[in-house]
């Protein structure tokens, strides 16, 4: 979800359909082993792929990553959820 634009927490759990603290939790992981990172807009924080990071192993395993799940069903269904979300509409709930 996150090659195909920067999410929020709450994007991200409502696109998934798991609890805040779940998405937070591997979220945290993510960004330690540098996969990702965050940055702040206004309240938000955006997480999106480190596909800038200067680490060769990193940008390898990002490739071969969307390469295995490219094909994936429930990964597409994932997707086309990513180009209908709307923060402001789920902040509003």
């Amino acid at each position: 979800m996150l090659s195909r634009k920067k999410l929020c927490v709450c994007e991200i759990q409502a696109i998934l359909g798991v609890t805040v603290s779940t998405v937070s939790k591997h979220l945290s992981i993510l960004k330690e082993i540098g996969l990702i990172f965050d940055e702040k807009d206004g309240k938000w924080i955006n997480y999106t792929l480190n596909k800038n990071s200067k680490d060769a192993v990193l940008i390898q395993l990002l490739l071969l990553i969307q390469f295995y799940i490219s094909e994936d069903e429930l990964v597409k269904s994932d997707l086309k959820k990513v180009e209908n979300i709307c923060r402001n509409k789920l902040s509003s709930i």
